[in-house]
């Protein structure tokens, strides 16, 4: 296989449908998303025995969807763009995503590779999406505590 050219990182992600992070994959970007979603379900497998629907880019071709059909027992969709479409529209479901790699740009480690080995830029991911999570449990105990009596 011809490998592209390119510097730089990919992330792959998969993530539940409120945005939080599930399994995070880096790795160099000359690597196709077809090599990187299979890593992705390597990693995957046991850990997310509940899921059964996964919502996938474009960019993701069969090979990938009969693999997890086959060793994750997940059905996958593709999200494609309808063809009278022009400029830019928000994609069903694909939206998710964006919104989660938005969260993990405001880290200033993650909103560019420092780091030389793609294992610890998974690590800041998750170091990233836990402090997301750390965020949302925080703001909603602060909701549901009642306010103290001033006298």
């Amino acid at each position: 296989m011809a490998e592209k050219k390119v510097s730089g990182r990919k992330r792959h992600i998969v993530v539940d449908t409120l945005g939080l992070l599930l399994v995070v994959v880096v790795q160099a970007a000359s690597l196709s998303d077809t090599e990187g979603a299979l890593d992705v379900g390597a990693k995957m497998r046991g850990r997310c025995p509940r899921l059964r629907h996964i919502w996938a880019d474009q960019g993701y071709k069969d090979t990938m969807i009969g693999w997890f059909r086959q060793w994750l027992h997940v059905v996958v969709e593709v999200v494609t763009r309808p063809a009278e479409q022009r400029g830019f529209v928000v994609q069903p479901k694909r939206w998710i995503v964006e919104r989660t790699f938005g969260w993990f740009n405001r880290q200033r480690q993650l909103s560019k590779e420092y780091d030389v080995y793609p294992e610890t830029t998974e690590q800041w991911v998750y170091l990233a999406s836990i402090q997301v999570m750390m965020r949302r449990l925080a703001r909603q105990q602060r909701a549901t505590q009642p306010h103290p009596i001033q006298c």
